[in-house]
């Protein structure tokens, strides 16, 4: 199907786990059927460094839930999950009531002390997905500011960026957003979280690099028509496959 709704959520997470459940999926139930949405990084539970423990209990919950709300769409967020006796910040895709992709993030934020607090995945993980015949690849925050980690993913028709990032470095977050989804011929879905302290800037980002973003709402939504990553990368041939 060659037009697709999607949605980026910029939601502020709260204090109480449960509550920002119920909040994401009040906002899941307002998005459309069959379309793709993307939560921001840990919305759920922040990073919750003094309680990782509990937090990768409730993403069980969490994970229960969003496979049944994504029976008739595609919700995509990140997660703190334990994997042995270390935490990782995980990026899962809930499809067809069924987790259809995880990856661990790899490079962890140092001026946010996630190397202490979370193990690093392998750079194996990034990879491109495919979901019903569409190639997908996801960056978590952080990572969008490593070059090499694009040249991964070139080939992907999506890009989704889930985040948590500073307001101090907001036009970091929007130029870097818009650049992937301009030298990568994609469309870019960024979600970052609307704390205080936290840049919003969440949008969804054609492969021409017009941008769809509004900081007062907590959804942005956008109808766009996927044919044009092949237009973009037949009219300006650099070399990635469509």
């Amino acid at each position: 199907m060659a037009f697709k709704i999607f949605y980026s959520l910029q939601l502020k997470t709260k204090a109480l786990w449960q509550d920002n459940l119920d909040k994401l999926e009040k906002k899941i139930l307002e998005c459309e059927d069959d379309s793709i949405i993307l939560a921001s990084e840990v919305f759920l539970t922040g990073f919750a460094y003094q309680k990782m423990q509990e937090a990768s209990e409730f993403s069980k919950i969490a994970t229960r839930k969003l496979q049944d709300l994504s029976v008739t769409k595609t919700i995509a967020i990140t997660m703190i999950e334990k994997e042995g006796k270390e935490y990782v910040n995980r990026f899962k895709v809930f499809h067809k009531g069924r987790i259809a992709y995880t990856q661990s993030k790899v490079k962890l934020f140092p001026l946010g002390n996630e190397h202490l607090h979370f193990k690093a995945g392998k750079i194996d993980e990034i990879k491109i997905f495919d979901l019903d015949g569409i190639t997908c690849a996801a960056l978590n925050c952080f990572e969008i500011r490593f070059i090499d980690l694009w040249k991964k993913i070139q080939g992907a028709k999506i890009i989704f960026v889930p985040a948590a990032w500073g307001k101090t470095r907001k036009v970091h977050f929007q130029t870097l957003t818009r650049a992937l989804a301009i030298a990568n011929q994609s469309f870019v879905i960024a979600s970052s979280c609307a704390g205080d302290e936290y840049a919003k800037g969440s949008c969804i980002i054609t492969p021409y690099g017009v941008v769809y973003k509004n900081d007062s709402r907590e959804i942005i939504k956008a109808q766009i028509n996927l044919t044009e990553v092949e237009k973009m990368r037949h009219s300006i041939d650099t070399g990635i496959p469509y």
